[in-house]
């Protein structure tokens, strides 16, 4: 700890240079950050030449929530989950829908602070099955992360995170050691959308991290904002689906959500017409399981075998209102399905 607040913690991903330098390693910004300055994500400070976190265990928000909600639809579908995020992000979207909590920078003197223990001790209390970091980008929790997952692993809790996966693959390794099981990442676009919205960062990177966490065990789950004027356009949705195919396979669920005006931008909703492009185009293509979201009740939120098309799971919104399989497999055909727990 520093100046003895709790919430000031050594980083665990850096290395020190010349001059009292140094350089993060929890993301793939991974910042040079000169002394007494902090990182793009406002939560790394470098203090007389070693880095510090300010938000271990910095919480921000705290509910117990559906994991349909992240959303997961094929990890552990009807458990609940211990969701809680912190402050900042590495990322600068215009259209955050959650910048209340995204665009804030953390007050370590002000912190609301709560330990790993008493975490793993409230989800267990509220009847959860799992932990999951959300809400703004879960990364900037590492260390936090890493005492939670472990306790809750060894209580029989899942870990999850809901990420825009820009961590660095070391943080993944880790992650995944200390007992994370499901991650949910967001791909915003193409690469010019990253260069131009996100300060320079890179799309393939999102990529990469979708693979390596897929083929360490990993459930892994994709999710796409289609956001009004950037990315909505045919051919780069087109293009988006074949490179989910290229590094993920069918067998990946991806989620379109629709957008809607949020911080500074406030173009119109994306219009149902392109959602349903979206859905029917992915499937056409031969993923398993798109997904539509922020459309509640539309036919396209539900889950239907990708051999024979029956019907298996039926929702609105986020709830589930019927299944009609057992033991992972298609009462119409057959087919065993790609559902982790």
């Amino acid at each position: 700890m520093s100046g003895n607040l709790p919430t000031v913690r050594e980083a665990v991903l850096y290395e020190s240079l010349n001059g009292g330098r140094v350089r993060c390693g929890l993301c793939e910004r991974r910042c040079l950050i000169p002394p007494d300055e902090k990182g793009v994500c406002q939560t790394r400070q470098n203090r007389a030449g070693r880095l510090y976190t300010l938000v271990y265990g910095d919480i921000s928000a705290l509910e117990s929530r559906p994991i349909e909600i992240k959303p997961f639809f094929h990890f552990y579908p009807g458990s609940s989950a211990l969701t809680f995020s912190t402050w900042s992000c590495n990322f600068t979207c215009p259209w955050c829908q959650n910048w209340h909590l995204s665009k804030s920078a953390p007050e370590p003197k002000k912190a609301k602070y709560i330990p790993p223990e008493q975490m793993v001790a409230l989800a267990r209390e509220e009847g959860d099955q799992g932990l999951c970091v959300s809400f703004q980008e879960p990364t900037l929790l590492f260390e936090y992360t890493l005492e939670v997952f472990k306790l809750g692993k060894a209580h029989g809790l899942y870990g999850c995170y809901v990420s825009n996966g820009y961590l660095t693959l070391d943080a993944l390794r880790m992650l995944e050691k200390a007992g994370m099981t499901a991650i949910n990442m967001d791909i915003k676009g193409d690469e010019e959308l990253y260069r131009v919205y996100l300060k320079g960062a890179k799309e393939g990177i999102v990529w990469r991290n979708a693979r390596a966490a897929k083929e360490v065990g990993i459930h892994v789950e994709m999710i796409h904002l289609l956001v009004t004027g950037l990315n909505d356009q045919r051919n780069k949705i087109e293009r988006l689906i074949q490179k989910h195919l290229d590094h993920l396979g069918p067998d990946t669920p991806i989620h379109f959500t629709r957008y809607f005006s949020a911080y500074e931008y406030h173009r119109p909703p994306t219009t149902i017409e392109i959602m349903e492009f979206a859905y029917e185009t992915a499937r056409d293509a031969g993923i398993y399981y798109p997904y539509l979201g922020n459309v509640p009740g539309h036919r396209y939120e539900n889950t239907y075998c990708p051999s024979c098309g029956t019907l298996l799971v039926e929702r609105t919104g986020y709830q589930i209102r019927g299944e009609w399989f057992k033991d992972k497999r298609c009462p119409g055909c057959g087919r065993t399905l790609e559902i982790t727990g």
